[in-house]
């Protein structure tokens, strides 16, 4: 019994931590709306101030901690909402939620920057003081006990703020509806960023806090406070500031009991006890009551908003869509040609994994531009691809074309177990669900020898079909090309059948769905594991052109979430910005490097810009690609409604030189 207590004794202050988080992140949630994925981001803005501050300027500690929680904490919840999130009030989920992934993308990159590369090792804590309070056989130090302290004042004042004071009361109508506020005399903007400020406060509060429970500040620690305090959040319903300090208490207490009970070198402590916060985040988004199908918060004055605008495929006439898929032929095969041509065997390889990219980002526009489900995941599938090959080949021997097509099938199959119990959810919690997964397959499954192969992976060659061998670079080009083309066609088909328009009915209204015959979840689960197959197609496909399993190279959860940022950005629905955004993931860092960029900056200066990129889709919700084509769409429509005036011998005239083009054009 006193061994217990002693657990339960040294799991309360890291249970602290992570409820103090998830009261920022509910708090954050309740008064703008926004599920803030990039909270642990500015948790670790924080503390690497703190840190600097303290250890590299020898400020004294107290001054330090105003400053990093005080100062930098509430200004970069005011950015954020000036720049940014101010703009969101009446969009989504969706939109929300990736301008949140791509700060938790850039927001890092920009501090290693900014601070250096090199390792801030022991983080000094908050509190410097020698005191610690002894009860029996049990002691707490100052950094603990003042954690302990500050949790549950946050608690209490967050609860009281919410149930008894006008201000909390305005938050939660700003949600709502920041209009109908303002016409009650609330000043809405005012509001909101006072939220902002408060819920940015405790992310720098925690940040600091938490900075001493690890040897080192690194971003990938503050993630997984992140998907402690996301798990923590979870148990409250996101909506109940005491079961939210309950989870969060829950889950340091049962970290601790884990590192007490099991022994150091067993199987599964080595494999539960890294991986219990995406665990517990994973069980209780599929099994705790009151998480299933949220209610979306929506405004009451939206349908006063215009409508947005329709896809270029709909305003323009057969003779401009033939011309532009002539123009889009002519484009890739001058590029190919270029690249079988003149390219060294550098940037072929680049080009090549570029293409490869392509076909896998394609199964984003079946997933999210078709069916409007996100997925965090999607580099897993690819991962589940490439392991299956490398095992099939080196274990029986197959071809690596046969190995290929098992690859796929058998992502496609994890796809759709993963869809069944996680498409019930829906909204941000499907999103979190497969984060979690992808998060237990990096730290459970993966590192296990049958999965992938050990300390040396297995090899894996190039395919060979017939007498053909796909073994020298150029040649395989070819092969990714080919790849490539017949998933985009694959998409297309996908599209315009009437899978794909059944999609498109599901994603305007369940329930009319429903209504004519339409299964909803079936196509969802369908979509969902049809999206899986050609991201493990093409994970195993870039195996085999690089000879072997690359996952830290690849496939990690990270570069998994940079590859929904970078495509959901320049447009979801498209297939055209899809491939786009495969090949400027290999080629952007890589012209850096060309302008002078270090190489070891490169790729982080690239993620920067691929995150900050998310922020236009508060403006163009449909993508970069789509609405630049739309600008020169109406721009070409425009000139060629005038050359056909002056032709009938009649003066053009701007405000109907276009014949309305909008929502309603081309339907």
């Amino acid at each position: 019994m006193s061994e217990l207590l002693a657990y339960v004794i040294r799991g309360i202050p890291v249970g602290c931590v992570f409820a103090l988080m998830a009261t920022g992140i509910v708090l954050t949630y309740k008064t703008s709306g926004v599920f803030n994925l990039a909270f642990g981001a500015q948790a670790f803005v924080s503390a690497a101030v703190y840190y600097d501050l303290v250890i590299n300027r020898g400020w004294p500690s107290l001054a330090a901690l105003a400053v990093a929680v005080a100062v930098i904490g509430p200004g970069l919840g005011l950015l954020l909402d000036r720049l940014l999130y101010r703009h969101l009030r009446s969009a989504g989920t969706l939109p929300k939620l990736v301008v949140s992934l791509g700060l938790l993308v850039a927001i890092p990159q920009i501090v290693k920057l900014w601070f250096g590369s090199g390792s801030a090792f022991n983080p000094p804590g908050a509190i410097r003081s020698s005191y610690v309070l002894r009860f029996g056989d049990y002691s707490l130090d100052t950094n603990q006990l003042a954690t302990i302290a500050i949790t549950a004042a946050a608690a209490g004042g967050l609860t009281l703020l919410f149930r008894a004071t006008n201000l909390g009361l305005r938050m939660r109508a700003v949600v709502e509806s920041a209009r109908m506020a303002e016409l009650n005399g609330v000043n809405a903007e005012r509001v909101s960023s006072v939220s902002w400020m408060l819920s940015s406060f405790f992310a720098g509060l925690a940040g600091v806090l938490l900075a001493p429970l690890f040897a080192q500040i690194s971003e990938v620690h503050f993630f997984t406070l992140l998907v402690a305090a996301l798990a923590a959040a979870a148990f409250g319903r996101l909506s109940s500031i005491p079961l939210t300090l309950l989870g969060g208490l829950l889950l340091g207490v049962l970290q601790a009991m884990l590192a007490g009970y099991l022994p150091s070198d067993s199987v599964l402590a080595q494999g539960l006890r890294p991986s219990l916060p995406f665990l517990a985040l994973f069980l209780l988004l599929l099994f705790w009551p009151g998480l299933r199908q949220p209610r979306e918060v929506t405004d009451p004055l939206g349908g006063v908003d215009p409508p947005p605008p329709a896809p270029p495929a709909a305003i323009r006439d057969r003779t401009l869509t033939l011309a532009t898929r002539g123009v889009a032929v002519v484009f890739v095969v001058g590029s190919s040609v270029l690249a079988l041509t003149a390219f060294d065997a550098f940037w072929l390889s680049v080009v090549t994994k570029g293409v490869i990219l392509g076909a896998i980002f394609l199964s984003f526009v079946i997933l999210t531009g078709i069916t409007g489900q996100i997925s965090l995941c999607q580099a897993t599938f690819a991962a589940v691809g490439a392991f299956t090959v490398a095992r099939l080949v080196a274990e029986t021997g197959v071809s690596v074309l046969v190995a290929l097509f098992a690859g796929a099938a058998v992502a496609a199959l994890v796809g759709a177990l993963i869809a069944l119990p996680a498409l019930r959810l829906g909204g941000i919690y499907l999103a979190l669900a497969t984060l979690a997964f992808a998060l237990m397959f990096e730290y459970v499954v993966r590192p296990l020898d049958w999965v992938s192969g050990g300390f040396r992976p297995p090899r894996v060659p190039r395919p060979r079909i017939g007498a053909v061998d796909f073994s020298s670079d150029r040649a395989f080009f070819v092969l990714a090309l080919a790849v490539l083309a017949l998933a985009a066609l694959l998409v297309f088909a996908w599209k315009r059948g009437a899978t794909g328009r059944m999609l498109d009915a599901v994603r305007g209204s369940e329930i009319a769905a429903s209504s004519v015959g339409i299964n909803p979840f079936a196509r969802k689960v369908l979509a969902f594991s049809l999206s899986a197959g050609i991201a493990g197609f093409g994970g195993g496909l870039l195996a085999s052109f690089e000879g072997r399993v690359n996952y830290d190279a690849n496939f990690t959860y990270f570069f998994g979430l940079v590859w929904v940022v970078l495509v959901v950005t320049l447009g979801s629905r498209s297939i055209q910005a899809a491939i786009t955004a495969g090949v400027a993931f290999m080629v952007f860092p890589r012209l850096l490097e060309l302008a002078g960029v270090s190489q070891s900056f490169s790729q982080g200066i690239a993620f920067i810009l691929f995150g900050l990129g998310a922020v236009t889709y508060a403006k163009h919700p449909e993508g970069i690609v789509e609405a630049r084509t739309r600008a020169s769409l109406e721009w070409t429509m425009r000139k060629l409604a005038r050359r056909g005036e002056s032709a009938a011998g009649r003066p053009p005239h701007q405000e109907d030189a276009v014949p309305a083009v909008g929502v309603g054009a081309g339907r």
